[in-house]
């Protein structure tokens, strides 16, 4: 994906370690040409942006301490990165939370929303806050002949499942899949791509979170989302746009199924029921 990314101004939320991290970098490789990264620790993300720099020099970078379940706070960096770069052209919503893993008829009610609070209020604040500019980004890239306004929503295989204890981050993630779709709906003519990612079973400081005998699944490195993010805001896989998809999947295989996939419209969430 070497060059893939040339031009283009990323902003990232929770950028600080992990899947974010890995992301930052992985754009730096692709030639972005400035990354603003966000995440509730400026120190922590001091990190990340000397990584950045030492992929690629050429590729700006500003990091900014937000809290993704603020409004003023997104919206005030999400600013900050069009004054200082000028534009927005992909939008990675990679900050989420997962709690301990308890019965419904167990848990703290605030532990229980915060999820929810974090992984899609936050996740809808960076949607809502960077939608006008990626518009425009996608707008500018299409009159020049290539591909911009790209969304991408930190999802999980656990919106595809049913675990004991998990009711909160499954359901919050199974929402991102459905509001990824909406997104799409509303603003698919104005040329947003959007996509709702699995970056694979990750051993990151949140996965390590999910009870022990579950950490025999956290096989793949950050740098396999962060490559898939990269690969899907070069526009290689805008006809998926709306959809659920996995990092963990092979790109060459998924392409060749897209007629199937957009006829019968595939890894969207529905019901289908026979009569």
């Amino acid at each position: 994906m070497q060059g893939s990314a040339k031009g283009k101004v990323v902003f990232i939320a929770g950028a600080s370690r992990g899947i974010g991290q890995a992301t930052a970098v992985g754009f730096a490789e692709a030639g972005a040409k400035a990354i603003y990264l966000t995440a509730r620790s400026e120190a922590a993300l001091g990190e990340t942006r000397a990584l950045v720099e030492a992929a690629n020099p050429e590729t700006a970078c500003a990091i900014a301490a937000c809290d993704v379940t603020r409004a003023a706070e997104v919206e005030k960096a999400v600013t900050e990165c069009v004054a200082r770069f000028g534009a927005v052209d992909v939008a990675d919503a990679n900050a989420g939370y997962l709690g301990p893993w308890v019965k419904i008829g167990e848990t703290d009610p605030e532990g229980w929303w915060h999820n929810w609070e974090v992984n899609l209020r936050g996740t809808y604040h960076v949607i809502r806050f960077t939608l006008p500019h990626l518009i425009a980004s996608a707008k500018r890239w299409a009159a020049e002949g290539g591909s911009g306004g790209h969304l991408i929503l930190l999802s999980s295989i656990g919106a595809q499942l049913l675990m004991p204890g998990a009711s909160d981050y499954q359901t919050s993630k199974h929402a991102i899949n459905r509001l990824c779709e909406f997104v799409q709906t509303d603003h698919g003519a104005d040329g947003i791509k959007c996509f709702a990612i699995h970056p694979g079973g990750v051993p990151t400081e949140l996965g390590k979170q999910m009870p022990e005998a579950m950490h025999a699944y956290l096989t793949e490195t950050p740098d396999l989302a962060a490559c898939f993010a990269v690969w899907l805001a070069s526009g290689a896989a805008d006809w998926a746009k709306g959809r659920y998809l996995s990092a963990t999947w092979d790109v060459g295989e998924l392409a060749e199924m897209q007629n199937r996939i957009l006829q019968d419209d595939l890894l969207v969430n529905r019901l289908r029921a026979q009569v």
